[in-house]
């Protein structure tokens, strides 16, 4: 490992962001919209994301997926083995926005009001 420029061979770039682990599904397209299959995200953070991919997907590639709460996010994969990748985001996101959950302010304002009380946020 070359600790001067943050990289490894065996494992890509070094990482410049904390991760956060969690469960993501998501479709992973070519730069120029080409579906190249469904993807299971591991961590995510403000710079990139790691996950398991259908099938194998090449390292340098330019991507995109659409994340929940986020949106459409562009990158490249840094660092591909197997059916693992390492994507890297051309711009930095809120990874926090990923977590929030779905519809709960439109899900609770349509529950009668006896379980708007023990609705959990």
């Amino acid at each position: 490992m070359n600790r001067e420029q943050g990289f490894s061979v065996d494992r890509g770039p070094a990482r410049s962001a904390a991760r956060d682990s969690l469960f993501l599904l998501t479709t992973i397209s070519s730069a120029e919209g080409a579906n190249l299959g469904k993807a299971r995200i591991r961590n995510l953070s403000a710079t990139g994301l790691m996950a398991d991919c259908e099938r194998a997907i090449p390292a340098g590639i330019a991507v995109s997926v659409e994340l929940r709460g986020v949106g459409q996010v562009t990158g490249h994969v840094a660092w591909s083995r197997n059916n693992m990748i390492g994507m890297a985001f051309d711009e930095a996101i809120d990874p926090q926005l990923a977590r929030k959950p779905v519809g709960v302010g439109a899900a609770r304002s349509q529950l009668p009001d006896y379980l708007r009380s023990n609705f959990k946020r």
